[in-house]
């Protein structure tokens, strides 16, 4: 009832919440992606989509539908891989950035490990400028990292918005430097932010910096200063700094997959992330 190709689709849109983006992941014309929808909205009889010139979202029945697509390409992968009598074998060097660490991927990883036994998966979690070196490097075969503002490598899993967060209640004097918690470099948030604090003019000082995210978000938890995040993945206990204070805009950031030589595990656990996407930047 539901063609696969046309589910890919949908997660695909569905996770980007871009037609065009979809596009540039899939491969396919924006044409090609809009008539998958059009036809999955025929095969179901409900909306899946609102949209407009200016936005992309789910309707109720496309956030039922997202659920039920994630499961049904889940099935249909395992189903190819048992009829076509294909075992993934040997060493996968995976690298996630310090973003997922207390997101569901996790979750993601544990079912690849049940579904291919015979690859031998190892995670390396660390800076997403550092990632990139090493699998430029050939000491990774995939990652799953922060997109620079000026590149378009990699497959897009989904974009967002970079915020300013820290403490409920914390306030900014703005006659003192900005209290700054940073990743090293070549932390790509960090140099957004000094970035966007020198043009604006702002004076700013570092209250900390760490490679570690709990480190950072204990930093900023305790009050000692403002850092830059992902809006879709803002820890607990710390919430968006107020408008009133004046911090600058960040822009968008994008999180990519980005392999190496080709590689069937790589490919699979690649296609895995996209499946379940949505999954790590959505509650519940």
């Amino acid at each position: 009832m539901y063609e696969p190709t046309h589910l890919r689709t949908f997660l695909a849109v569905a996770q980007t919440l871009s037609f065009t983006r979809a596009a540039d992941r899939l491969g396919l014309r924006q044409s090609t992606v809009s008539q998958h929808v059009r036809r999955l909205e025929g095969a179901t009889g409900r909306p899946l989509f609102t949209r407009d010139t200016h936005r992309v979202a789910l309707t109720e029945d496309g956030e039922a539908m997202l659920g039920f697509t994630r499961s049904i390409l889940q099935a249909h992968e395992r189903a190819a891989a048992f009829f076509g009598g294909t075992r993934l074998r040997g060493r996968l060097r995976f690298g996630a950035s310090e973003d997922f660490v207390t997101t569901r991927l996790p979750e993601i990883l544990e079912s690849f490990r049940r579904e291919h036994p015979e690859v031998d998966l190892e995670l390396t979690v660390e800076l997403s400028g550092t990632l990139q070196a090493r699998l430029a490097a050939g000491r990774l075969d995939l990652i799953l990292a922060k997109r620079r503002g000026a590149e378009s490598e990699g497959r897009l899993v989904w974009e967002d918005t970079l915020i300013w967060i820290g403490a409920p209640g914390l306030r900014l004097d703005p006659e003192r430097p900005v209290p700054l918690i940073l990743y090293p470099p070549p932390g790509i948030t960090r140099a957004r932010a000094l970035e966007a604090l020198e043009a604006q003019g702002r004076a700013w000082r570092i209250a900390c910096t760490s490679s570690s995210l709990s480190a950072n978000v204990a930093a900023a938890r305790a009050g000692l200063g403002v850092m830059a995040h992902t809006r879709g993945l803002v820890p607990p206990g710390l919430v968006p700094v107020p408008a009133r204070a004046g911090l600058p805009e960040l822009g968008d950031v994008g999180f990519v997959l980005r392999g190496g030589a080709v590689q069937e595990a790589a490919d699979a656990l690649a296609e895995a992330i996209l499946a379940g996407g949505d999954r790590l930047h959505r509650p519940g």
